[in-house]
């Protein structure tokens, strides 16, 4: 079941990435998946993701619970300097998304689609999502555990 319950909402997006679409998957604390909830990922620039294609974005939640739960399909991408005065990263958002990971001072803002809850959250059954792993939307509603997860894709 889903963490969040979205899964049982009205007003839930449906489901329909095609089942080869790229989708790359990252790790998101509670202060980041807030910001997925708003519509928005930052990523720090040097990170490769943020040069790899895709088309939507899954999130490993490490909290409240250890899995997958949802994916938003990728609208844009705009790249912030700290500092921008019209950029989403405001320096609290540098100080609570950023810094405890990187001294990067650019970041590639992605911004996403509504999120959709997986009707099956892809539980954790090692050691989580380290990095960006990059697989199908099909692999997604197949994997069970985040160890049949990385079988299928590449990181």
């Amino acid at each position: 079941m889903n963490a969040d319950l979205d899964s049982f909402a009205d007003d839930t997006p449906d489901d329909d990435a095609p089942g080869d679409a790229r989708v790359c998957i990252v790790a998101a604390q509670s202060d980041t998946f807030a910001e997925c909830r708003k519509g928005v990922y930052p990523s720090p620039r040097s990170y490769e993701r943020t040069r790899r294609e895709f088309d939507y974005m899954a999130f490993y939640r490490t909290a409240p619970t250890s899995a997958v739960t949802h994916y938003a399909a990728v609208t844009g991408r705009v790249e912030e300097s700290r500092g921008d005065p019209d950029g989403h990263m405001t320096a609290e958002r540098w100080e609570t998304l950023i810094d405890p990971f990187s001294e990067e001072r650019t970041v590639l803002v992605f911004e996403l689609g509504e999120l959709v809850p997986l009707d099956d959250p892809i539980a954790n059954d090692g050691n989580g999502v380290r990095g960006a792993w990059y697989c199908t939307a099909d692999d997604l509603r197949t994997a069970g555990t985040l160890s049949e997860l990385a079988d299928l894709a590449e990181s």
